[in-house]
Order: C-alpha cells, then sequence, then structure tokens
C-alpha cells in the first residue's frame, strides 16, 4: 500500500504471500478439481480403486472417497474445504462420498466457464443457490417410499456394495447387514432411530469373506482370566461389575507393622476371606459369568474358577455398555448391591479360536438390541476394506430404513434433475439463468463418470439418456455392463433419498463458498508460498 507521499506501507508480516483477482479464484478452483479428479475413476460399479502410501509405510487399498482424501496429506486450504465435503457426508450418509467431491468438482469447473464469460460469481452463487433449491424440491418428486421392506434394503445395500471389493459376496454381506440395522433398529412416536453404535464390528484377518458372521450379542475380543474356567456356559447369567474384584487400596498412605508372624499368617488370612467373600457374593447371586471393567485378583480367580465361573476383566466401557444393551443386565458398581435381578441373560457364552486369538462370543440374547459382526478375510488389507465396505452397506440400510425413502441410482435421478433444472432456467430471468444451466450440466458429471469408467463412450452414453428422459423414462440410468441406458428400478439399483440430498447441498455450499473467495492471503509458514506448489504432482 501507499500513502500520501507514496512511501510504500507494510501492512503484512515479511514473508506473506497474497494473491488477488482472477488469479485466487483460479488457484483455488484448480485446487479443488484436482481433489475432485483424484477420486473420479472410482465412481461406480466399475470403479478403480487406489493404494495410498503413507510416510510411516502402511498401506491403505480403498475406493472409499472419505478414506482416499483422508489418508491424502493435502495442504492447499481450498482442497481441504473439498475434503470437507466427503467428511460431512460420510457422517451424515455413510456413503456417496465420492458423488459430493465430483459433483462440488465439476460446479466449480463449470463455473469457471461463466467467470470467463464476465459472470460475476456472486451472480453465480445466486443461480447456484436457486438450482440447488430447486433439485431438492426435484427431489422429493422422484423419491419411491418404502416401508422397511427387507428386499428394498437388501438391494439398497447391494448397490452400495457394488463396485468395491465386497462386491463379489454382496448377496451375503447386504443380509448381514440388514438383519444387524433391523435387531438394532426402534420406533418412537412413529420416528425411526438406528444407533450404529449399537452393531459392534470385530475384524479378524484368516478365511474367507464368506466366514463372516452375525451374532445375537457380542463377541469380544477377550478370553477368560484362567484357564481352569470352563471354556464354554449354557443358560448364562451374567454380572457386569464395574469394580475391581480385589483387596481394596486405602485412599491415604497408611503403613501396617508386623512384628510377629502370627500377625502376618491373620493378615494374610484376612485378605483371603474378603476376597473369597465377594466372590461368594457373585455366586450368591446366580451369576455363572462375569464380565469386570477392572482387574480380577488371581486368587479371585482361582475362586471363580473352582466356582465353575467363566470370568473377563478389563472390558473396555463401550463393551460393558453394549453387553447391558443385548443381555438387559445392569452395570454394578459395589458387588454388595448385585442381586439377581441385575443379571443379564444370554442362552449360551464360548470362548472360540479365530485366527491367532481367542476370541468370547456371547450369544442367543432374547431381544438384543446390541448385535455384533464378525468380519474375515485373507488378508489385513482384505479385511481393512470389507470393513469400509460393510460400513457404508450398514450406514445405508440405516438411513433408508429411518428415512421411509429412496431414489433409483445409476445417475437417473441426477439426469432428471439436470432436465428439470434446463425447464426451470428459462422461467428465470438475468445472468442467474446461466449458472442454473451450469449447474444442470454439472449434475450430469455423475452419469457421464459411471459411463467413462464403465469404458463406455460418455458422449453417446448422455444423448442416449437424455433421450429415454424426454421420452418418459423417468428411472432410466447408465447400464455400466451392457452399455446404453437402463430402467434401474427394474435393475433394483436403489439408494436412500439423504444420500443424494446431501451430496447436492453440501457440494453446492461448498463451491459457492470457494466462488466467494477473491483473495488468499498466506501467512509465512501457513500453506503459503506458492498456492499452487505441489498440486502438479498432485495430479492423478
Amino acid at each position: 500500500m501507499y500513502g500520501n507521499g507514496q512511501a510504500p506501507i507494510f501492512i503484512l508480516k515479511e514473508g506473506t504471500q497474497r494473491t488477488r483477482g482472477r488469479s485466487a479464484q483460479s488457484n483455488n478452483i484448480a485446487a479443488a478439481k484436482a481433489v475432485s479428479d483424484a477420486v473420479r475413476s472410482t465412481l461406480g460399479p466399475k470403479g478403480m480403486d487406489k493404494m495410498l502410501v503413507d510416510s510411516m509405510g502402511d498401506v491403505v487399498i480403498t475406493n472409499d472417497g472419505a478414506t482416499i482424501l483422508k489418508e491424502m496429506d493435502i495442504d492447499h486450504p481450498a482442497a481441504k474445504m473439498i475434503i470437507e465435503v466427503a467428511k460431512t457426508q460420510e457422517q451424515h450418509c455413510y456413503d456417496g462420498t465420492t458423488t459430493a467431491v465430483v459433483l462440488a468438482g465439476e460446479l466449480l469447473k463449470r463455473s469457471e466457464d461463466l467467470i470467463e464469460q464476465n459472470v460475476h460469481p456472486t451472480v453465480i452463487c445466486e443461480g447456484f443457490r436457486l438450482a440447488a433449491e430447486k433439485a431438492i424440491d426435484c427431489l422429493e418428486l422422484h423419491g419411491i417410499a418404502i416401508d422397511g421392506d427387507d428386499a428394498v434394503l437388501m438391494e439398497i445395500a447391494k448397490t452400495s456394495l457394488t463396485g468395491k471389493s465386497a462386491g463379489a459376496v454382496k448377496s451375503f454381506l447386504a443380509d448381514i447387514s440388514v438383519r444387524a440395522v433391523k435387531c438394532v433398529g426402534h420406533e418412537e412416536d412413529g420416528e425411526r432411530m438406528v444407533d450404529l453404535s449399537d452393531i459392534k464390528i470385530e475384524k479378524r484377518q484368516g478365511g474367507s469373506i464368506k466366514d463372516s458372521t452375525l451374532i445375537d450379542g457380542l463377541v469380544l475380543d477377550k478370553q477368560r482370566v484362567h484357564s481352569g474356567m470352563p471354556r464354554s456356559i449354557n443358560d448364562t447369567k451374567i454380572a457386569l461389575i464395574n469394580s475391581a474384584i480385589e483387596v481394596k487400596k486405602t485412599e491415604v498412605d497408611a503403613k501396617i507393622q508386623i512384628t510377629d508372624p502370627t500377625m502376618l499368617a491373620a493378615f494374610l488370612e484376612e485378605e483371603e476371606g474378603y476376597i473369597k467373600s465377594l466372590v461368594s457374593k457373585i455366586e450368591a447371586s446366580g451369576a455363572n459369568v462375569v464380565i469386570c471393567q477392572k482387574g480380577i485378583d488371581d486368587l479371585a480367580q482361582h475362586y471363580m474358577s473352582k466356582a465353575g465361573i467363566f470370568a473377563i476383566r478389563r472390558a473396555k466401557k463401550s463393551d460393558m455398555e453394549a453387553l447391558s444393551k443385548a443381555t438387559s443386565g445392569r452395570i454394578v458398581t459395589n458387588i454388595d448391591d448385585l442381586s439377581p435381578a441385575d443379571l443379564g441373560l444370554a442362552a449360551k457364552i464360548e470362548e472360540r479360536k479365530i485366527g491367532e486369538s481367542d476370541m468370547t462370543f456371547i450369544t442367543g440374547c432374547p431381544e438384543a438390541k446390541a448385535v455384533s459382526v464378525l468380519l474375515r478375510g485373507g488378508t489385513e488389507h482384505v479385511v481393512d476394506e470389507i470393513r469400509r465396505a460393510f460400513d457404508d452397506a450398514v450406514g445405508v440400510v440405516s438411513v433408508a430404513w429411518e428415512d421411509r425413502a429412496v431414489l433409483t441410482g445409476g445417475g437417473s435421478v441426477l439426469a432428471a434433475i439436470s432436465r428439470d433444472l434446463r425447464a426451470y432456467a428459462e422461467s428465470i430471468g438475468g445472468r442467474e439463468q446461466m449458472a442454473i444451466e451450469a449447474f444442470a450440466t454439472a449434475l450430469e458429471i455423475v452419469p457421464r463418470t459411471l459411463a467413462e469408467n464403465a469404458g463406455l463412450d460418455p458422449v453417446t452414453t448422455i444423448i442416449q439418456l437424455r433421450k429415454a428422459h424426454a421420452d418418459g423414462q423417468k428411472h432410466a440410468g447408465i447400464n455400466v455392463d451392457e452399455g446404453g441406458v437402463k430402467d434401474m428400478l427394474e435393475a433394483n439399483v436403489l439408494e436412500p433419498k439423504r444420500v443424494v440430498n446431501q451430496a447436492i447441498q453440501s457440494a453446492t455450499e461448498t463451491a459457492i463458498m470457494i466462488l466467494r473467495i477473491d483473495d488468499v492471503i498466506s501467512s509465512k509458514g501457513g500453506a503459503g508460498g506458492d498456492m499452487m506448489a505441489g498440486m502438479d504432482d498432485f495430479q492423478m
């Protein structure tokens, strides 16, 4: 800056980088597009996987958009905003992360064309807002109501699993995910709710994916504390204890002075008697299984094994709460207060060797409101990717079951909304019309990418898709297997309405936020220097 005497006035620290005007917008849009392009090839049933290697040499192989972006070490601030789109999508809908990111990148690409035609960014933002509102209204018209039908939920889970490593066994995993959601879901005042933390997922390498199983109870990554205890017990009565089964230590520093061997013997006998009384109280309550959140003394372990009690120590707090839900037992802090009414019930508890370690299975819980899924796979990387795919499947099933509304997939809904928006644009005056038309074109990036990833000609396929929708085939989408278009409702390609709704909203809001930036001030040592430094290396 210059004062009246034309002497420069410095208001920023030395080393601060500043990019203004068209240059700042171009840099931000280029960074956002680079992130979008990085995950674009993973979209759809024919999408490819990415291998990510971190600085420690750990390898992640996945085609989950949120995981890919999370594992990338990205420094550009505009690129980080696109990653936030994926995080939001993952938190609210569990699936559709790649769709949301690709859509945000395409909106910015189309807006760049408009800026070059001298359309002001705020006009583009207003047009995008109008288009997003209209698109959400159109979604309501295209929604298909469901009432928790298992067959429909199965198809939603299968659609989510298609194109992932678990695609070969999608029917098997879809069945597990639907049964898991139905077990933990509940209805209050006509409103459905699913708490996915009630579905405990354990993974173990070894065996095949088809060895995965749903347990109507819980799997604990723990083993019995004493080898003399029974390996399995039927008709279990479970005591959930949140205090140590050992001699209590005093709250203050204490010193015990023993001057006689008989005093030492009496002291040890008193300790032993105290431990024995604790085990006797547990036995008197009728419990034959003890799950303890704290430690269990060696002597207590001996007495429990003699009494035929199955015991586990140092269970996690989350496992204790899940056990309470699954077995209807109450967590007790003071053993003196333990009564038969506090005990949880299950048909069987059993210690089994899974892979290289022992795990405890608690099964046959009446009206279990917490369940476990044990996922298996040949290698660690396979199991990790199966876990990510299963998380998505369980998530979309829960969302569809809660909302009772689904949409057809394969790009059919976005193609239909694109057509609706073009008609809507004609009713809007001013330059906002151009932005709405750009928004409509941007929505077609999803069917276009599905076609590209399937090895089809994107131009021909989009023309066929537009014609099908013009002829009234509102459920027409991309046929990735045979080329051309196909009725997605007949093909049972379904996804929750919330996934598309959230993707459109978050992609639009992020695109608008980036478009409104015309000045980037980067302090020394921040994400500064050349704002595009490293973006060439980032292109994928």
